[in-house]
């Protein structure tokens, strides 16, 4: 009589089973990998450049920003420049020839601060950059979501769920305000002289303002920029193009 074979089940891969974390952001570090057994920290917050999956374990972000975030990015990014053209015109207007010069260095700014918050974010010296996938707005506000298991003791959980969405449109204005400082004075200083003292470094000035309220713009409202940014574009194209037919029929 001729044996049938025997097949055994496949065995699984050995898990560290351990009871899943509170909240929605608290997740278990990696410890170790031993083959296909993974161990575990314990619950809390995860490192910068990971977020939790599924099953609360921190994972390290190795996706790509896709199109809707780089345009997000790219609108954060216009916000500064578009602001410094506006107050370079507003300042300068038909009294100075200079006013050229001074968008042309706003653009040279703002660009070169871009290059250069992308060359040190992660992997560093690279134009290309690493992100966690925006799944929900929650995501841009881990910090409302520390859970507290006996309503006295928070365990804290926050961290960049959007990395880098959230903390690399800071370090852009950084940079810009920085380049700004060190290039924009010497300019108006050699070529605005149709100007009085006073008025030559008010467009200055006015980015002095602008970028403390981009800066708590982006820290308090960033997760709804980022899903509203299109609708606001859409309607500031409409008024300013409204303001300047009305301005033009007036003239």
């Amino acid at each position: 009589l001729g044996s049938a074979a025997v097949t055994c089940p496949p065995v699984p891969a050995a898990v560290d089973i351990q009871p899943a974390c509170l909240g929605l952001y608290c997740g278990r570090t990696v410890l170790s990998v031993n083959g296909s057994l993974e161990t575990y920290g314990d619950c809390g917050v995860c490192p910068r450049g990971q977020r939790t999956d599924d099953n609360k374990i921190c994972r390290e972000c190795v996706e790509s920003p896709d199109r809707y975030d780089w345009l997000y990015l790219g609108f954060m990014a216009m916000l500064p420049l578009v602001l410094h053209w506006f107050f370079i015109e507003w300042y300068s207007g038909k009294k100075s020839s200079s006013a050229l010069f001074q968008h042309v260095t706003a653009l040279l700014e703002c660009s070169v601060a871009a290059v250069v918050t992308l060359l040190v974010s992660d992997p560093v010296g690279s134009l290309y950059i690493r992100s966690c996938k925006v799944k929900k707005l929650s995501d841009w506000y881990t910090m409302l979501y520390n859970p507290s298991p006996d309503y006295i003791t928070t365990v804290h959980c926050t961290h960049e769920a959007v990395y880098p969405l959230y903390t690399i449109v800071f370090i852009y204005y950084a940079f810009c305000l920085v380049l700004m400082m060190l290039l924009r004075p010497l300019l108006v200083k050699k070529i605005a002289c149709g100007l009085g003292k006073s008025d030559r470094f008010k467009s200055i000035y006015a980015a002095l303002y602008f970028f403390p309220v981009l800066t708590v713009l982006q820290a308090v409202g960033g997760g709804l920029l980022y899903y509203a940014f299109p609708y606001i574009i859409l309607v500031l194209s409409l008024v300013t193009l409204a303001v300047y037919m009305s301005a033009s029929e007036v003239e």
